[in-house]
């Protein structure tokens, strides 16, 4: 049985993945196999990581930590991944410790129990799977889950600065987020045909279904048809959109009066003025003209 490479990010979940880790381990040297297991501090040490593992013949790597440890992972596969096209591909998966956990809770891992969780990730085969790429301002970012613009930045920054995370915490953000934020002026284009232009809260790009801690925010979504589903929604009444937040959580939303949907291979959003805010993967960025493409079957992933 090959080796497996795991990252860990013990600080993940508020320490949740350190102390996890310590029953985690002896499981996955049961159902993976013999392991290297590096740890990584800051998101600096993932990339030499992943070069050193994949020059010694490691082809599959397992994250142990959150939504920050996933999202620099993708972006330094896909890096990898590239520069080695005709080369066997490095395979992800991922067992999450962080706050948000949407893109396991979206294809099927068990979250709360380890037992199950080492099962999965040993069974799991990886699959071609679509990947989100925003280019602005001369830079290049992968994501994995969904992007947004808007809103989606003020409560990212709250999440990530809170001393404390709770699975309610996005939720809290998010109702301090709306009472607070004043819609902007976007241009919106789907696949180079103009879709939307008027303020809004924000613009969700989806490649997976869930964000923030279990809104459905793009209900339909779909992880490997080549698409991304865009969800915005409009400037309105804040009391409407603070009474409709339950239909998010339920997927329901997309027939509410504030909200517009489509479904496209690229969408650009242009902010009139100051730069817009935009979140991928529980990230944070700023940016005046944000494209995203999505990157079909880009990385194998074990699902």
């Amino acid at each position: 049985m090959p080796k497996t490479l795991i990252i860990l990010n013990p600080h993940a979940g508020n320490g949740r993945a350190g102390r996890a880790w310590t029953r985690l381990e002896p499981l996955l040297w049961e159902t993976l196999g013999e392991l290297v297991v590096a740890v990584t501090e800051k998101p600096d040490d993932v990339a030499p990581h992943l070069e050193r593992a994949y020059a010694s013949g490691l082809t599959r790597v397992i994250s142990i930590g959150g939504d920050g440890t996933n999202h620099v992972l993708i972006n330094a596969l896909a890096q990898l991944n590239t520069r080695h096209p005709n080369d066997p591909p490095m395979v992800y998966g991922n067992l999450p410790f962080g706050t948000g956990r949407d893109w396991a809770r979206g294809i099927g891992t068990p979250l709360d129990d380890l037992q199950a969780a080492a099962r999965w990730i040993a069974s799991a085969q990886p699959r071609p799977t679509d990947v989100g790429l925003l280019e602005y301002d001369n830079r290049r970012e992968y994501f994995l889950n969904i992007a947004s613009a808007g809103i989606g930045n003020e409560i990212a920054t709250q999440v990530n600065a809170a001393r404390v995370r709770r699975p309610w915490t996005f939720l809290q953000a998010t109702i301090r987020g709306l009472l607070r934020y004043h819609p902007r002026p976007m241009q919106i284009t789907l696949d180079g045909e103009p879709w939307y232009e008027g303020s809004a809260y924000i613009v969700a790009i989806a490649n997976g279904s869930t964000f923030a801690s279990g809104m459905k925010i793009a209900p339909h979504a779909q992880i490997r048809d080549g698409l991304f589903d865009v969800v915005l929604v409009r400037g309105a009444n804040v009391g409407s959109l603070l009474a409709a937040l339950p239909r998010v959580y339920r997927g329901t939303h997309l027939t509410h009066p504030a909200v517009r949907y489509g479904r496209a291979r690229e969408v650009r959003v242009i902010g009139e003025g100051s730069p817009v805010g935009v979140e991928l993967d529980g990230e944070v960025a700023m940016g005046r003209d944000l494209t995203f493409r999505v990157q079909p079957g880009l990385l194998h992933l074990l699902s």
